[in-house]
């Protein structure tokens, strides 16, 4: 069974192929504040179903990801590269899922405000 998540109002669901073996928490500027929890999958494990528009993207920085969220209820769901083919995985939030998937999945720190090294 694919573990299944969603935006809080429910317009943007995700669905993946199996339970992470990892989330990591970063400290970068825009994670700090979200509050997410990024679970890495291939593009291809991952499928996202949301009515056309329920979208808005956000990208800063470097510009080479763009964060996703629900247009209604401004949820980020999840993070692709900006250029096609650039990299084969992505990022799906975890706190979109049920909370078992964060109570029982091993959690890794990244210094993403600095280093780029993990901090634990």
């Amino acid at each position: 069974m694919r573990p299944e998540g969603s935006c809080h109002c429910g317009a943007v669901r995700v669905s993946v192929a199996r339970k992470p073996r990892r989330l990591t928490s970063c400290n970068c500027s825009i994670c700090r504040r979200t509050g997410a929890l990024w679970m890495y999958f291939r593009r291809s494990d991952v499928r996202i179903a949301a009515p056309t528009g329920a979208t808005q993207a956000y990208v800063w920085g470097d510009k080479s990801l763009r964060l996703i969220r629900c247009k209604t209820c401004g949820v980020i769901t999840h993070w692709e590269p900006v250029q096609r083919g650039a990299a084969s995985r992505m990022g799906v939030n975890a706190r979109n899922f049920d909370p078992s998937i964060v109570a029982t999945t091993r959690m890794r720190r990244v210094d993403g405000a600095s280093t780029w090294k993990f901090l634990d």
